[in-house]
Order: structure tokens, then C-alpha cells, then sequence
């Protein structure tokens, strides 16, 4: 009985062991990847990227008034 359990024992650390080293490598590689992205942000920015002149408010906002006329019509329909 005591030969069986220490072989479970040893076969879960190996099975824990080798997740955990899975899970810091995925970790490791996603850090990694993003430093990559954000250099090639720097080197190739977006075309929209650039907002300094804007006055921060989205230019569809026709959309939103149309988004609660219909929410009020449905509403009003109940």
C-alpha cells in the first residue's frame, strides 16, 4: 500500500510540475509578446492613433439618438 501511494505521489508533483512550468512559460511568452507589440506600435503607429486636436467625443453620435428613440418606441410599445 505504502509503494502505491508514494507512485501517486510521485506522479502528481510530475503532473502539477509540468503545468506550472506550462503556465510560467505561457506567461513568460505573453509578457514577451507584448514588449514586441508595443516597439512595433512605436515604429508603425495607426492612422486614427493620433487624437491630440480632437475634442474626445466620438463623431457618430447620430447613431446613439437613433439607439434610444428606438429604445424608447419599444418601451412605449409594452
Amino acid at each position: 500500500m505504502n509503494e502505491i501511494l508514494s507512485e501517486g505521489l510521485a506522479l502528481m508533483c510530475i503532473g502539477m510540475g509540468t503545468v506550472l512550468l506550462f503556465l510560467c512559460t505561457l506567461i513568460l511568452s505573453m509578457n514577451i509578446m507584448s514588449v514586441c507589440v508595443l516597439k512595433l506600435n512605436e515604429i508603425f503607429p495607426e492612422a486614427g492613433a493620433n487624437t491630440k486636436g480632437t475634442s474626445g467625443k466620438s463623431p457618430v453620435s447620430n447613431n446613439d439618438d437613433a439607439i434610444a428613440v428606438a429604445i424608447a418606441a419599444a418601451v412605449a410599445q409594452k
